[in-house]
């Protein structure tokens, strides 16, 4: 039986005291977390708020099988917020679409989730009104025509079902439901609100598809509301990426059970627990950039330069910097990549390798050093 035919169906519960030390660890690692991000300047800031929204949303698309392209997710942000960044691209409008909505979860964390903000964010989702080549309704909840919702991950062919939604002639009374829960005042921690937020929605899956990134949208409206703030410092669709397998093999678990629900918030405070970890790498990165251009700011680069060693701090820069690397990334010849490349040498910003000829290398300083 699936756990929304159960008879205390949606009355959740849990055993508080089984999980109450992982909920004051965690409470306790994102205050230290938003603390240290406090101390940070206000551009500083922004860029370490701006990635973990890039990944935040490439990730939750990922989880569904659907590959953005990062930089244009980035950009669509950065221009949605007003930062002055270079090298801004265009972006499609299936990234819009889902920058669209991540945004209005968590930006405006603090207004009520409605019916008509929901059905918005499903029209963003899906702006040509189709999921791929099938056309869907888009911006009302699945009709009774589509058949009985099955939730599955896997590929065409393949695919492994998880659970079954409720009909589509309950629809209606289970949103008002859940709408009137999540707006609710009652005493409890937002942290597990966002639990259960997440899992109840993914359960009741109201629209013919886009219902994982929604429940992952609403999670960090309600983590927004527990930690605050509107600047988000850690993403948990990027730890759900990461551990895609036990996401859905915990809510295929606890489709199967009944509406206690202890063991699904005990993974979700642990996944979280490992997202704030996380978090702290990317700070780390954000905190060595702004030391690396307080040093280039003593003495300025030229254009190229700035090029090469933007181009190093990505996230997504594999390798080593060449002088054959750098000649290809600046557009300029070898001899003046080379020139380039002492320059930094010799200012301690570029650290040479060991080995030599062909096979010389650079990399930047160690980031403890």
């Amino acid at each position: 039986m699936w756990i929304h035919k159960h008879q205390d169906w949606p009355v959740f519960t849990w055993d508080a005291d089984a999980i109450a030390s992982k909920l004051a660890d965690i409470r306790h690692r994102q205050g230290r977390l938003l603390g240290r991000m406090e101390g940070l300047g206000f551009e500083l800031k922004r860029e370490a708020s701006l990635s973990t929204l890039t990944h935040d949303v490439v990730n939750s698309s990922a989880i569904e099988g659907e590959h953005l392209n990062p930089e244009e997710v980035r950009s669509s942000i950065a221009r949605r917020l007003g930062m002055d960044i270079a090298g801004l691209i265009p972006a499609s409008r299936d990234v819009e679409g889902i920058v669209e909505v991540m945004l209005d979860a968590t930006q405006q964390c603090s207004k009520p989730l409605t019916q008509a903000r929901l059905f918005d964010w499903h029209i963003a989702l899906f702006p040509t009104g189709r999921s791929g080549i099938h056309r869907i309704a888009v911006g009302e909840w699945r009709t009774p025509d589509v058949g009985p919702m099955q939730v599955v991950s896997g590929p065409m062919g393949k695919e492994e079902v998880h659970f079954e939604a409720p009909s589509a002639d309950r629809l209606d009374k289970e949103m008002r439901a859940f709408l009137v829960w999540f707006n609710g005042k009652e005493a409890i921690d937002p942290v597990i609100k966002a639990a259960i937020a997440h899992l109840w929605f993914v359960t009741i899956h109201p629209f013919e598809d886009g219902n994982g990134r929604m429940a992952r949208a609403i999670g960090d409206m309600a983590l927004a509301r527990a930690d605050g703030t509107q600047e988000r410092f850690y993403s948990l669709s990027s730890q759900i990426e990461a551990e895609r397998k036990h996401y859905y093999d915990q809510l295929e678990k606890q489709q199967r059970a009944t509406p206690d629900i202890t063991a699904w918030l005990s993974w979700f405070l642990d996944c979280l627990g490992r997202a704030i970890a996380h978090a702290e790498t990317t700070l780390s990165k954000v905190l060595f950039k702004a030391q690396l251009w307080d040093i280039m700011h003593q003495k300025p680069v030229n254009e190229r330069q700035r090029l090469i060693l933007n181009r190093m701090l990505e996230d997504d820069f594999k390798g080593f910097m060449s002088t054959s690397k750098y000649a290809k990334l600046a557009k300029c010849s070898n001899d003046t990549a080379l020139r380039d490349i002492q320059e930094l040498k010799e200012r301690g910003i570029l650290i040479q390798n060991p080995g030599g000829g062909r096979s010389t290398s650079y990399r930047l300083p160690d980031r403890d050093g």
